[in-house]
């Protein structure tokens, strides 16, 4: 067999072999990346079902005729805030996850300090409507810890494959980038400070 045949051949393998390689590679990143994808748009979808609970939790309480109206204000312009801040998935920042974040914790803030001033309320407590809303919006907090430790988990096969050598050669070459986690507000582990003095 003549020489230039069998290094044609062998050129031919690893090419073969390098294509493979790089299929496989990219389709595998695609799958993971659009898993993580999904898992960010569940956590979304968590935090909006809050914010549409929180929606109807402030029309019941506005019915209390004499109810503080600045606690109002404070969970509807927190809650406006919170609904503004968009991620995209494709690009999740560690600056957008801050922002998100942080606009979050400024409407469970709020909202906490709600819960707490309904209770100089008996006849609101009693209310069926605001209790079932209270009962679902305790759901939906376990809801969000679990969208978010979902997504946690789904980054992190994602930002192992385009890190692992070879796989971050060819991570460059696409433009696939390591993903930001969904990480706590700093401080948050620390108890927060519930004050039930009312006077």
């Amino acid at each position: 067999m003549k020489k230039w045949l069998i290094s044609l051949i062998v050129i031919a393998i690893i090419a073969v072999g390098i294509f493979g390689w790089t299929k496989s590679f990219y389709n595998k990143t695609i799958n993971l990346e659009e898993t993580t994808k999904q898992e960010w748009a569940n956590v979304e979808s968590t935090y909006q079902r809050r914010s549409d609970l929180i929606g109807n939790l402030v029309k019941t309480v506005q019915g209390a005729a004499d109810f503080e109206r600045g606690t109002l204000t404070d969970v509807i312009e927190a809650r406006a805030k919170a609904s503004s801040v968009n991620i995209d998935p494709t690009n999740i920042t560690p600056e957008q996850l801050s922002a998100f974040n942080e606009a979050q914790s400024g409407l469970t803030n709020a909202l906490s300090r709600l819960l707490v001033v309904v209770e100089r309320y008996p006849e609101l407590k009693a209310n069926q409507n605001f209790l079932e809303l209270q009962s679902q919006l305790e759901g939906t907090e376990n809801r969000i810890n679990i969208a978010r430790d979902k997504f946690n988990q789904s980054v992190q096969p994602y930002n192992e494959h385009v890190r692992n050598f070879p796989n971050n050669l060819l991570a460059n070459i696409f433009g696939f980038e390591k993903m930001t986690y969904f990480e706590a507000n700093p401080g948050a582990e620390n108890a927060p400070d519930v004050n039930f003095d009312f006077d």
